[in-house]
């Protein structure tokens, strides 16, 4: 991290590790596993993933304005497609690539940033109401919604006798 941040550095190498599991899982799936859910009306596996990956990028590169190049944008992207029923769900190698350089891209930016840029706040109109959200905020908000949706994937794989070796 900028400034050595042992909470910071502990937080981020665990969330690591649960993103390897993520992407370990993942990445074996033929596309008939990618399309199954948990239920009709949830997301697929492979959706569920799109969200995951979408979902960084859109906190990272529109919200925080981090520059990822034209990559970062498209995967930002992948967050759209995962609210359409019946969406392109790309092949599992690289639905674990993007996992691999969304992963990458967010422990550069949390390496860079200082605290005084950690405490940052960036407006958010998301409920017709303005409210500042800290740069921190975003962070434990996207590592708690990778948690949240790789608990969903780790349900859903084991529903339908799919190993998951994610940390318990």
């Amino acid at each position: 991290m900028a400034e050595d941040n042992f909470t910071l550095t502990t937080f981020s190498t665990s969330w690591k590790a649960y993103q390897d599991h993520i992407k370990g899982a993942l990445a074996p799936l033929t596309a008939a596993q990618l399309a199954m859910r948990a239920a009709p009306g949830l997301r697929s596996i492979g959706e569920n993933a799109l969200h995951i990956i979408g979902c960084r990028m859109y906190w990272f590169t529109e919200f925080l304005g981090e520059d990822g190049g034209e990559e970062m944008k498209a995967y930002a992207s992948w967050n759209e497609l995962a609210l359409r029923p019946g969406a392109h769900v790309p092949p599992a190698a690289e639905l674990a690539q993007a996992l691999d350089r969304t992963w990458h891209f967010m422990a550069d930016c949390l390496a860079r940033w200082s605290p005084d840029e950690m405490r940052q706040t960036f407006p958010d109109d998301g409920d017709g109401e303005i409210v500042e959200l800290a740069r921190a905020w975003v962070v434990w908000h996207v590592m708690e919604h990778d948690l949240h949706h790789g608990g969903e994937l780790s349900l859903t794989l084991g529903m339908h006798g799919i190993p998951a070796d994610f940390p318990g």
